[in-house]
């Protein structure tokens, strides 16, 4: 999707380049109220480990923002570099790399990414994957 097309809804491909900028950016800061502005009031999150197949899910504003601040808890010093995206009618990929150090003091450097689905210009469904890489 080129910037000057829309994902059919009015949304063009730069607003929707914009709103993962800001998503990634957010994230950067542990920024939980500017997370989840960004996303619908029904959103969806699947991380990338838990008991199912989709990795622990998590689905409303309530249930999502608690484990967006457990990533952080898990990972004070959490951080996610060169994210570079690709919007798409009404989906969306952001690749990254991510670092942290675990309370343990053992470090994780992985690249992964998230898989996104928009409605009305906010995330809906934020899918993620990383590297499942030993601790450094």
């Amino acid at each position: 999707m080129s910037p000057h097309t829309t994902d059919g809804r009015g949304r063009s491909g730069a607003e929707l380049y914009a709103l993962l900028d800001r998503f990634a950016d957010a994230w950067n800061r542990h920024d939980l109220d500017a997370l989840m502005s960004m996303m619908t009031e029904d959103c969806l999150f699947q991380a990338s480990a838990g008991p199912s197949v989709d990795g622990q899910r998590s689905q409303g504003q309530e249930a999502v923002r608690a484990a967006y601040a457990a990533v952080f808890a898990a990972f004070p010093d959490a951080g996610w570099s060169n994210p570079r995206h690709l919007v798409a009618g009404d989906r969306g990929v952001s690749e990254w790399t991510f670092t942290g150090t675990r309370k343990d003091g053992t470090r994780v450097e992985v690249t992964g990414c998230d898989l996104f689905t928009f409605r009305d210009g906010k995330v809906a469904i934020k899918n993620s994957y990383r590297k499942n890489r030993s601790p450094i």
